[in-house]
């Protein structure tokens, strides 16, 4: 018997209308998929002439359309709002959503973006300095009544936040990334799930790496839902699995962790991912996700990990 999992999609909106976006998270969740998630960025870097909806108002709107999907972004960018008005707006989403929310944030990277909208561009070490006073802010404002924070960043003084989250603690926050001196003991500290991004070396080191920092800050791994972001080439024959990686395979960093096969195949793949820890995995479809993928994925994948 295979362990269970839970499968959201990865789903990153540019070059899609708002009515294709909201037509996607209705056949998600009427698939029975865990979540949608979308991206944080102004523009996308390969096409960066698309549409590309910004992904707060965009979760709200999908938060609003559905009533069973879970909603989530892969990940918020900390450097774009401050993070105590990000805490304000993700409480209004989780509400918006009866309870559904999935916060996802990281430090940033698309260096062309902060100039292209004017924000200082900082070291990676300073934006990882900035994402942890800000997770620090957001669960300030989600747990106090009153909450007062004085950092080299960010500051509180004596800041409300009503209603709280539905949620409680909080909506489950996910932290992308996998540098192993900062990252990953950020994620030890503050994550409800660390997603993996795709491309890494070794899944395996890293989660050592991870479970290390956890031992240092006196937590328990299993604490913590491990998920990966996966890239799965899916066909109904191998004819078509090998046509349709003919596109996939070119989308790096995502080909080069990812998978491809018919639903056998790709079942037999995710149970040797399953069987290093991973419980969680956002899918980027290597067709981008048409209708008929969706379905074969949830009619001939999905039921062997129920």
């Amino acid at each position: 018997m295979s362990r269970t999992a839970e499968f959201g999609i990865f789903s990153p909106q540019a070059g899609m209308s708002f009515k294709a976006i909201a037509d996607r998270a209705t056949q998600a969740e009427q698939l029975g998929y865990h979540s949608l998630w979308f991206v944080d960025h102004f523009w996308n870097r390969g096409i960066p002439d698309a549409d590309c909806l910004e992904s707060m108002a965009l979760m709200s709107g999908m938060a609003a359309r559905t009533e069973k999907l879970r909603i989530g972004t892969l990940v918020l960018c900390n450097s774009f709002r401050n993070p105590a008005l990000l805490a304000k707006a993700l409480t209004t989403i989780d509400h918006v959503s009866g309870g559904r929310l999935e916060i996802g944030l990281g430090a940033g990277w698309m260096d062309e973006e902060y100039r292209g909208y004017g924000y200082e561009f900082p070291t990676m070490g300073a934006r990882l300095r900035q994402l942890e006073e800000g997770l620090k802010v957001l669960k300030l404002l989600f747990g106090e009544k009153r909450a007062s924070f004085a950092g080299r960043y960010y500051k509180l003084d004596d800041a409300i936040n009503n209603p709280k989250p539905i949620q409680r603690p909080h909506p489950p926050i996910t932290i992308g990334g996998s540098g192993e001196k900062v990252m990953l003991r950020i994620v030890a500290q503050y994550a409800d799930r660390w997603n993996c991004p795709a491309g890494y070396k070794s899944f395996g080191d890293k989660l050592g790496v991870l479970k290390a920092h956890c031992t240092a800050v006196g937590r328990d791994i299993k604490s913590i839902n491990i998920s990966e972001q996966l890239l799965v080439c899916l066909g109904a024959s191998e004819a078509e699995v090998e046509e349709k990686w003919k596109m996939a395979g070119r989308l790096k960093p995502f080909s080069i962790t990812g998978i491809k096969g018919t639903p056998p195949q790709i079942v037999e793949q995710l149970r040797a991912r399953i069987a290093q820890g991973i419980t969680f995995f956002t899918i980027m479809f290597g067709d981008f996700g048409p209708p008929q993928t969706l379905d074969l994925f949830a009619r001939e994948v999905m039921p062997a990990f129920a």
